[in-house]
């Protein structure tokens, strides 16, 4: 792993709802962050950890109230979670969800991160603590953090169920009390956070246990590589406009030279990536949406549509306009796209104009194969 952590952007709509209800102004704090607007409305994206971190301290900062994380997370409870509450509510006991939400994390929502159990004595920490060298943003991340996991101790133990105390990182802890007043306990600084409470309390039953949907065994991690991050973070960007190496690495934190050599080690460069997130997030709009293609090479930070479809075109075979039309009519019949593009390719031959040279009319074997390579290439 490269050390960096993503994070899914399921806090960013509460979050900005409190901002805005509170009377402060949203744009500004995401713009500050770094972090489009667009992550409001797409609770599954991807972001880098650090930019949660800096956005959650600049929303407390906007407003002057360092218990709204506390809250948020209150009020969300492990449906703020996402498929994390699905995987504690499959479990039998408390200490059985603990291990769980330890296991599925990186794989679910969060990489570079680490919740668990420590134990002194008869009494446990369910902690929690970020990876990743970060230091803006962290205690403020951890009264978050501490939220959600006093919300699946209280999904076993009822909602009216207090730790014996709450363990925060820092040298100081502004507006205590009414942190204090959110989790129901008192909060002292560590070196570690964390709730405390008794460990026999590990053996408490699941008062409403279910099973796990068909699927919803997480596979990987979010990311398992720098190339994975870089990737996800070219996407994010394009909300905002085609990102440039020089803004990616300051970003990641690395200089140019220092990325480069790193994705070099993964047997890839920045222009490969970039390249396989404009191809995927091409198909993808293309395939979803009606929009025109004028305003979808746009989006994705080509000058006009003469200029997309060129690109399209290389990476390809086919232009945007065909390979919409077979996206369209391969979901409408239930056929997979290359089993329709081989026979609109056998059927055509040479004479479709948008059919790249060298195909006969009925060659099967080579229509199937240049079918087969427009759904290849390196989609993230």
């Amino acid at each position: 792993m490269s050390g960096l952590g993503l994070t899914k952007a399921c806090t960013m709509g509460p979050i900005a709802q409190a901002i805005e209800a509170a009377g402060g102004s949203v744009s500004r704090v995401f713009r500050r962050a770094e972090v489009p607007l667009s992550l409001m409305d797409d609770p599954e994206r991807l972001m880098l950890l650090r930019d949660q971190l800096r956005l959650v301290e600049g929303a407390v900062r906007e407003i002057g109230d360092p218990a709204l994380l506390a809250r948020l997370a209150i009020r969300a409870g492990i449906d703020g979670l996402g498929a994390i509450s699905r995987h504690v509510r499959s479990t039998e006991t408390l200490g059985d969800a603990i291990a769980r939400v330890g296991t599925v994390t990186p794989a679910v929502l969060q990489t570079a991160t680490w919740t668990g159990l420590r134990f002194r004595g008869d009494r446990a920490v369910y902690g929690y603590a970020v990876t990743e060298r970060i230091e803006a943003g962290r205690q403020t991340n951890e009264i978050l953090a501490l939220g959600y996991l006093l919300s699946i101790m209280r999904h076993f133990l009822g909602q009216d169920w207090r730790p014996e105390r709450a363990i925060v990182t820092g040298a100081v802890l502004p507006d205590r009390s009414e942190i204090e007043s959110v989790f129901g306990c008192d909060i002292t600084l560590g070196p570690n956070a964390g709730l405390v409470f008794r460990a026999e309390l590990l053996d408490t039953g699941n008062p409403a246990p279910c099973d796990l949907l068909a699927g919803e065994e997480p596979a990987a991690p979010l990311a398992e590589n720098l190339t994975d991050i870089v990737g996800h973070l070219v996407r994010l960007s394009l909300c905002e406009g085609r990102p440039s190496i020089d803004w990616v690495s300051r970003r990641l934190g690395l200089s140019r030279r220092t990325l480069q050599r790193r994705l070099e080690g993964e047997g890839t460069s920045f222009a490969m990536i970039q390249r396989g997130i404009l191809m995927s997030e091409a198909k993808r709009l293309l395939a979803a949406c009606d929009r025109p293609i004028g305003r979808i090479a746009l989006e994705l930070g080509y000058a006009d549509a003469a200029h997309f479809s060129r690109a399209f075109l290389d990476w390809t075979g086919v232009t945007p306009r065909y390979w919409r039309q077979t996206s369209l009519r391969a979901h409408k019949d239930g056929f997979g796209i290359s089993g329709i593009r081989a026979q609109q390719a056998i059927d055509a031959g040479t004479s479709d104009p948008e059919m790249p040279p060298g195909f006969r009319k009925g060659d099967a074997s080579g229509a199937r194969t240049f079918a087969r390579s427009i759904e290849g290439g390196r989609p993230f």
